[in-house]
């Protein structure tokens, strides 16, 4: 939470009826207690403001000082029993990004978290021996292993307070981590740091990575300059479930799928709902012992997200091989529909990754009055280089794929601007190529 701001912490606190909010008094420039302070009073059932550090000027507690204060004897044996939650008892509200730009909110009940934490055990192979490690806070996603996972082996757990490569190589160096839970971004941001070579990363054997699809060329870029190997997964914060690999899993099926289902069904729909057959592309939806409870109190969304026989409807695109491997072909709302004719823009991002100049690729639609949609590629290039829309057209018909697939505008940018710190942001990639075609007088 620590990129949000007033507005949307207190949504947070008021849509969850939040009691206490535990912060820094100040991280990273930024003022959190000023920030409480100055909407506190809007929000009455909000009574405790908890620092990590410190006692505050207005008698906010400090949690460290509850750790260093020795309270076990004021209470019998067992007191704690009363306080413990029925397995079944939501015990988890995570927070994802909303179609408004406020959060929704999603139930998670331990006994669904703790049943996929079995399955990321026995597909990642996790011992007692293992040390797993948090290169970014957040309560899902890659993390979910040393959360959730570690405690029950139990295997150690290394957090890394902010994501900074080399932060992040010391980390693992010193630690000697063997399981590192990260995003396609960070992978990224790691194999093209100059500091990759510099310290002694042998210690891993895998790279348990979620939050977006990965492409198959940095998954090889990553097992050939990292070391250890890639286990890719799938899943959602609004789900719970979702498919997996398993560090037994042939490389070739590993870096191009996501695996099998960890639990429940999966299954892949057309526009009607109705199943479709193997190597169709479909939405896919998914149910089971890790599906989630639904959204704290928000009964459209929940509507709108299930079916009325219990399916999630996740917004993705795929399909599945003939060994029952499911592949991601995008996200519903990305497709770009040309004329008639659908892109799948992460066909043509994981091409651009081949490219030897390019860093990351995103493709976008922009609108067309003459084609309805046109598609616009936003390309991070490799330090050093430079890339133009000829060397992209270039590169891509040498590819062999279709002429209408190849993005009809280019625009090279430092970074991809990223949702939650892990999926690029591509609403705003759509707004800003839709705000520079006003200006240029293109619609």
């Amino acid at each position: 939470l620590v990129s949000l701001r007033q507005r949307e912490m207190e949504y947070i606190l008021r849509h969850t009826e939040a009691s206490a909010i535990v912060i820094f008094e100040e991280y990273r420039g930024f003022d959190y207690l000023g920030m409480v302070q100055d909407f506190r009073g809007g929000l009455p059932n909000l009574k405790h403001v908890l620092l990590v550090d410190g006692d505050g000027p207005s008698g906010e507690a400090s949690i460290r000082r509850m750790v260093d204060t020795e309270i076990e004897k004021a209470y019998p044996p067992g007191y704690l029993k009363n306080t413990q939650c029925p397995a079944t008892e939501v015990s988890l509200v995570l927070h994802t990004t909303g179609t408004t730009g406020l959060p929704k909110f999603v139930e998670h009940p331990i006994c669904g978290r703790m049943h996929s934490s079995q399955a990321i055990t026995q597909r990642l192979g996790l011992t007692s021996a293992d040390t797993l490690s948090i290169l970014g806070p957040a309560a899902g996603g890659p993390n979910h292993s040393a959360y959730v996972t570690a405690p029950q082996l139990p295997a150690r757990v290394v957090i890394l307070e902010r994501f900074e490569v080399e932060d992040a190589f010391r980390l693992i160096e010193a630690e000697r981590v063997t399981v590192a839970g990260v995003v396609p971004t960070q992978l990224s941001m790691m194999v093209q740091h100059p500091a990759v070579g510099k310290y002694d990363l042998s210690s891993v054997r895998l790279w348990y990575c979620v939050g977006s699809a990965l492409p198959q060329a940095l998954g090889l870029e990553v097992e050939s300059k990292l070391g250890g190997i890639v286990v890719p997964g799938y899943g959602a914060t609004d789900w719970g479930g979702g498919a997996m690999t398993s560090v037994s899993t042939p490389p070739e099926t590993r870096l191009l799928t996501v695996g099998t289902p960890w639990s429940g069904e999966i299954r892949i729909v057309d526009d009607d709902g109705q199943p479709i057959g193997l190597g169709q592309v479909g939405e896919i939806q998914g149910r089971g012992p890790c599906c989630v409870s639904g959204y704290y109190r928000d009964p459209e969304a929940n509507q709108q997200a299930w079916t009325e026989d219990g399916w999630y409807r996740s917004g993705d695109l795929g399909r599945w091989d003939g060994d029952g491997n499911l592949l991601i072909v995008g996200r519903k709302k990305d497709m770009i529909i040309r004329g008639g004719q659908n892109i799948y823009p992460i066909e043509i991002e994981n091409l651009l990754r081949e490219c030897p100049q390019v860093s990351d690729a995103a493709i976008v639609g922009m609108p067309d009055p003459v084609m309805g949609e046109r598609s616009c590629a936003y390309v991070v290039p490799r330090p050093g280089e430079v890339f133009t829309l000829d060397d992209m057209v270039a590169f891509l018909k040498g590819r062999n794929i279709a002429s209408f697939k190849i993005p009809e505008r280019l625009e090279t940018v430092s970074q991809l601007p990223l949702a939650s710190g892990q999926k690029v942001n591509k609403r705003a990639l759509q707004q800003d190529i839709a705000h520079k075609l006003v200006k240029e007088g293109g619609i």
